[in-house]
């Protein structure tokens, strides 16, 4: 099995990060601030002003530690990585499965069913854990939310049609993030949340799902890397310059469970507050540098606990579960498995 190795945030503005032998070292102002092993590491992502010398870029490349760069918002900027590594028969039949619409829509459909069965998990982990004290109307909302998903499950089973599917994951975004809202306890106006929105999200809420969702992202597209497969063309996310399909794929059956839940914690136990976000000039919201560490923590944190696996029947570390799911994938392209195994939360 896969070893779980760490992913290293630098969000300290104006940091240098250099090498020294085997250990990564940061600089602010000229004074080291950190020093820390790289055996240890499997990425590096850079948030805002930070400077990698050239020496330390080599270095990652060598011993295979990617280096992401972000915008101090978490938009993803440019990524570093060496040679590409994997099967060249694995994405060749990577590439034929997307291009055949019947093959393809096998695999999204498993996936759709995997983030829709896991978005109605949450809803009835929030109703099981704290409906007694709901108000009734948020109570009945969930509760019709919860069966709508349930709905929109059976027709995924039925379908094959690709746009179709596409279309029913939309159904379920919609009757999923239509009741958020009423699983979110804290108080404050400026944390309730009205609808998504994107590019650039324009409240608290939003801010927060998109920067989690920006770190799984990238925890996705180098479980996808280290099996062989290429992030760059996927199944459900039509193919487009620059955007990491296959990676957004597997993303969608962990948004849920990985990004949503720690989200409303992070919320509802007042770790975060009005107090932690700032609006920008353009009317987008985003999470402070002290407020992001924060979330870097509970992220990490999250990603350490232990959660059974239900099609492997195994516990494992949270944060392994995208590189079991990318190599499931790759055992179905070559035809180890007659069907994707979605990740199902239990």
């Amino acid at each position: 099995m896969r070893r779980q190795l760490n992913t290293l945030y630098v969000t300290t503005e104006g940091a240098w990060l250099k090498k020294d032998g085997a250990n990564i070292v940061m600089e602010v102002e000229g004074e080291e601030r950190a020093r820390l092993p790289s055996h240890m590491l499997e990425s590096m992502v850079c948030m805002g002003r930070v400077m990698v010398s050239p020496p330390l870029l080599g270095y990652c490349a060598e011993q295979g530690i990617s280096v992401s760069f972000l915008s101090p918002n978490g938009r993803f900027l440019a990524r570093m990585e060496g040679p590409v590594s994997g099967n060249v028969l694995l994405r060749r039949e990577q590439y034929r499965r997307t291009d055949d619409p019947s093959r393809c829509a096998l695999v999204v459909r498993n996936l759709l069913i995997g983030k829709v069965y896991n978005q109605r998990a949450v809803l009835g982990r929030a109703l099981r854990d704290h409906g007694e004290g709901m108000p009734a109307t948020d109570v009945t909302a969930l509760t019709h939310a919860r069966e709508r998903l349930r709905r929109i499950s059976a027709r995924l089973l039925q379908e094959d049609d690709i746009d179709v599917l596409r279309g029913l994951e939309g159904e379920a975004a919609q009757a999923y993030f239509g009741v958020f809202d009423h699983l979110i306890r804290a108080p404050e106006p400026a944390l309730r949340f009205k609808g998504r929105s994107r590019r650039p999200p324009l409240d608290a809420v939003n801010a927060l799902l998109s920067f989690l969702y920006t770190l799984l992202t990238h925890d996705c597209r180098s479980a996808l890397e280290s099996v062989g497969l290429d992030p760059a063309v996927g199944f459900l996310h039509r193919d487009r310059p620059g955007r990491p399909s296959l990676a957004l794929d597997l993303l969608e059956e962990f948004r849920p469970i990985m990004a949503d839940r720690l989200a409303l914690s992070l919320i509802n136990r007042r770790q975060l507050g009005e107090r932690d976000f700032i609006q920008l000039d353009n009317g987008a919201v985003s999470l402070k540098e002290a407020s992001r560490k924060t979330v870097l923590t509970a992220y990490q944190e999250r990603k350490r606990e232990d959660m059974r696996h239900a099609f492997l029947d195994e516990k494992l570390a949270v944060g392994l579960f995208p590189a079991v799911q990318a190599q499931l994938l790759a055992r179905h392209l070559r035809g180890d498995l007659e069907a994707y195994p979605p990740f199902l939360w239990k």
